[in-house]
């Protein structure tokens, strides 16, 4: 592989497999440079990286490893950290850091890029201070070192945001500690990223530090009351000032998906206020960052697109099979999908599901299909008397009875989105695909439900949905067999 593209600069990239790292590749990749990423399991990343992207195994607590990493590598990202380490992951920091700063020496690196923790004063948290300890180290090497200094990061599967998330979705009524109200300045996960590529760009003599953080101020209280609203929930929060970090901790690991250790750090550092002081990042950099309400929409926009265009039946695998009352979560959506095989090829299948709705109805049921149709009208919603604009194919956009089509890959993949008034938003997902017998077809009903009253909603009809949802596929499989046999007799 050449390393002689993108103005002569090959970038190594530490941490690709972690949060921040793993948004940063692909950006990397699209902007022409050449990358090589250093990983302790290179298996868990091949399959995310462009086919030019270099893959290496190597630990930068095993100098030996860093050597063939480093060789002809023009900057450096330094995003590993060792929190979730069952020994001291400070010590483990440190020594990482001073282990990569003289490698980096060594190879003629010409600069090192760092993402660390925003905080400053006295009584930092031992996470926060190891993350600028580790930017102190890696300042003092002989390589120019740019250091960012972040504040809470708001995005799509970020820390911060799953937790926010979770709550908010989860409880009604929130009894929170002092820590809930220290003041933050969270920024995008996307103005991170933008910030990382721009000082490839940044000429440098000699380090630097810049502190980095969102448009607003606002405490963690705030993040969770704007997510609400976003969300049109009505949430009620208590303060409980003596609730310790340690009993925080614990209470997070029931209703959040965090895990104690990671979450009793998450809390140490949020007692600190992490907002930016040091304004040299706005001279320095173009970069304006949004605001909270616009970087929670957009992290919420980000998951829904990435949800959308997981095909099920290779995301699900054997959990298909699996039963569980109420489906299988996923993130905060609930799955219920099943399976059938059909004598059909996939043209041939995906001809059967395009033709649902409308007059050709819904196989089985049908009575039950419009009396929900019914009671969606009475709510004020758009019922079932829509139909189906024309027989034949669907294209994005249409309407279905009370479903829009919101994606269509003929053969493959159909999906409806509900319009009727639910307590969530929910589809029907249709995927097709072929085996040597004729066709597979997973159908997936999907669930997002607001707050508890759509958690109730899913539940409590969970029967009723097993009854119609299996009718319709068992429907879909008769006629591929009366199809099949007809075609049969023809020949």
């Amino acid at each position: 592989m050449s390393s002689e593209t993108h103005n002569n600069r090959t970038i190594l990239l530490t941490g690709a497999t972690g949060y921040v790292g793993g948004r940063l590749l692909p950006e990397l990749e699209k902007r022409g440079f050449a990358v090589r990423c250093l990983a302790r399991r290179p298996e868990h990343l091949h399959h995310r990286c462009a086919p030019e992207t270099e893959v290496i195994k190597g630990d930068v607590l095993e100098t030996a490893s860093l050597e063939p990493a480093l060789a002809g590598i023009h900057t450096a990202y330094y995003l590993v950290h060792a929190l979730g380490s069952k020994t001291s992951y400070a010590e483990q920091d440190r020594r990482g850091a001073e282990s990569f700063a003289a490698a980096a020496a060594r190879a003629d690196v010409k600069k090192i890029i760092y993402l660390g923790g925003l905080g400053s004063g006295q009584g930092l948290s031992k996470h926060l201070a190891s993350r600028q300890e580790v930017g102190s180290v890696l300042r003092a090497g002989s390589v120019p070192t740019v250091e960012f200094r972040a504040s809470i990061i708001i995005g799509s599967g970020s820390l911060s945001f799953e937790m926010v998330r979770t709550m908010v979705q989860k409880l009604p009524i929130m009894i929170t500690p002092r820590w809930v109200r220290t003041l933050a300045q969270p920024i995008s996960i996307d103005d991170v990223v933008a910030y990382l590529l721009s000082a490839l760009d940044l000429p440098l003599n000699e380090s630097r530090m810049y502190e980095i953080g969102g448009a607003d101020k606002v405490s963690y209280e705030g993040i969770m009351r704007e997510y609400a609203a976003i969300r049109k929930l009505r949430r009620l929060i208590i303060p409980a000032p003596l609730l310790t970090p340690h009993l925080s901790s614990l209470w997070l690991t029931v209703v959040t998906p965090l895990y104690y250790k990671i979450g009793r750090h998450l809390i140490e550092g949020v007692r600190n206020e992490t907002t930016v002081q040091d304004k040299r990042a706005r001279t320095d950099f173009t970069i304006r960052p949004m605001g909270i309400r616009q970087a929670l929409e957009r992290a919420i926009a980000n998951e829904d697109r990435e949800y959308a265009a997981t095909h099920w039946s290779d995301a699900l695998g054997a959990a298909v099979k699996e039963h569980h009352y109420g489906g299988i979560k996923f993130g905060t959506r609930i799955v219920f999908p099943m399976q059938a095989e059909l004598p059909l090829p996939p043209s041939g299948a995906f001809s059967l599901i395009r033709c649902l709705g409308g007059t050709y109805g819904w196989h089985r049921y049908n009575f039950l299909w419009k009396l929900r149709g019914l009671f969606d009208q009475l709510l004020g919603g758009v019922g079932h008397r829509r139909g189906r604009p024309r027989p034949g194919c669907l294209n994005p956009g249409e309407v279905v009875d009370f479903w829009r089509v919101e994606a269509v890959e003929p053969g493959r993949m159909l999906r409806l989105a509900a319009e009727m008034k639910l307590p969530g938003r929910g589809w029907l997902q249709f995927d097709i695909e072929e085996i040597p017998t004729g066709s597979r077809i997973t159908q997936t009903a999907i669930f997002d439900p607001l707050g508890v009253s759509g958690l109730l909603y899913w539940y409590g009809i969970y029967p009723l949905h097993i009854l119609v949802f299996k009718a319709l596929l068992r429907g879909i499989t008769k006629a591929a067999s009366i199809r099949a046999h007809e075609h049969a007799q023809k020949l």
